[in-house]
């Protein structure tokens, strides 16, 4: 399993989505582009017919969204990873059929009061689980520390699953996520507003390295 430092991206617009794309595309491998559509979550962000600018770096869409097989329709074919919120999902095996189908990767995303019983029937069938640590949809929120035995618990039953942690990581709070097994970081503001990028992400690093 490898670890991961991964910035958040949110935008109105393309032109917000390309320059926050490069402001960090040069600092990490994988980016995650923040999908909300003002129904599953209050706010709105790139849920418009997107492209995305050439780069080295992967991409996997968190979707916020309350109809998730139609963004996977039209756009899945544009990133490497899908995460669909299993409370949006009315039927998560046709969820996973239609990520498969596209050969893309395929997880499911937990909101801090969803039990991890609710995608334990599919953890055979996809590559990923990420867990929120606020309650989604603004950049910024405040870190819920209860989730974290939630995630420990699930790293002690899948010790090779990627794990991903996503909310109010920061420099503070990272190391106790990183104790729980979690090997990939998302982080929105704390990367996203900081005046240099890759100070910003060597931070973060340094706090989890054993």
């Amino acid at each position: 399993m490898k670890t991961m430092i991964i910035p958040a991206v949110i935008a109105k617009t393309q032109e917000e989505l390309t320059a926050s794309i490069n402001k960090v595309h040069q600092a990490v491998s994988l980016i995650q582009l923040d999908v909300m559509d003002g129904e599953f979550v209050p706010n709105t962000s790139i849920d418009f017919d997107f492209h995305l600018p050439k780069t080295r770096c992967q991409f996997e869409a968190h979707l916020m969204v309350q109809h998730p097989e139609e963004w996977i329709t039209k756009h899945a074919k544009k990133v490497q990873c899908v995460l669909a919120h299993i409370e949006a999902c009315d039927d998560p095996e046709k969820i996973i059929s239609m990520v498969k189908k596209q050969k893309k990767k395929m997880g499911f995303v937990l909101n801090p009061g969803t039990p991890l019983s609710s995608i334990e029937p599919y953890l055979d069938e996809i590559q990923q689980v990420l867990f929120m640590t606020v309650n989604p949809g603004f950049y910024g929120s405040k870190f819920l520390p209860e989730v974290l035995p939630k995630i420990a618990q699930l790293r002690q039953q899948r010790p090779t699953l990627d794990i991903e942690v996503d909310g109010g990581v920061t420099d503070e709070t990272i190391r106790s996520v990183a104790q729980t097994g979690t090997n990939m970081f998302v982080s929105g503001s704390f990367i996203m507003k900081a005046p240099d990028v890759k100070q910003a992400i060597k931070q973060l690093e340094n706090k989890i390295k054993v």
